[in-house]
């Protein structure tokens, strides 16, 4: 009768193994309630398409080639890049102007600083010119390719080259921003005008 006695209590304790277990695997794993279905091919690829519209806010007509910057950063705000690219304009023709390299340094493009800095040392630049008004005429062209927003702005500027006010010069001019599409601080770098 001992050795029937073994046998008994080897089930119990297996028996408390086993729902022990059951018990940890129900907490981990949870338990299915109700009548569950698997999703449905046509459900995913309802829930992908929800998440793929994008809120494209109302362009003008000129402004219509932001619609690729916006189909791929959703955080893009046109109306917050375009008044940062109108004071780019005017901090950077004035900075110009007065040859001020220093700050065209941190603001344009290797290229395009070499550029500026050459006509700097050559004295086309005019430090008593000021800007008269600034326009911006329309974007020429927008892209996200290879890991970069590139937006060109078409500017219409006048600027007084003189204490004249009847000395007025205007220029139109396309000026290519660039950034990095994962950036998300407002800092875009002059890379051609």
């Amino acid at each position: 009768m001992v050795y029937g006695d073994l046998q008994f209590f080897d089930i119990i304790i297996f028996a408390v193994i086993a729902v022990f277990i059951i018990y940890r695997l129900r907490s981990v794993l949870g338990k299915r309630t109700g009548f569950q279905k698997k999703p449905t091919e046509q459900q995913f690829v309802k829930k992908q398409s929800v998440q793929q519209e994008v809120q494209i806010p109302q362009l003008r007509e000129n402004e219509q080639k932001l619609e690729v910057v916006y189909k791929h950063i959703a955080s893009f705000e046109h109306k917050s890049f375009l008044e940062g690219a109108k004071k780019a304009f005017e901090i950077i023709i004035t900075a110009f102007n007065k040859g001020d390299k220093n700050t065209l340094k941190g603001l344009v493009s290797k290229n395009v600083y070499n550029v500026f800095e050459k006509a700097i040392n050559e004295g086309t630049n005019n430090p008593n010119a000021q800007f008269y008004s600034l326009v911006i005429d329309g974007i020429d062209d927008a892209k996200v390719e290879n890991g970069k927003i590139t937006i060109s702005v078409n500017f219409i500027s006048e600027q007084v080259l003189s204490d004249n006010e009847e000395d007025v010069v205007k220029n139109k001019d396309t000026w290519v921003f660039e950034k990095p599409e994962q950036s998300s601080g407002p800092a875009w770098t002059l890379i051609s005008t």
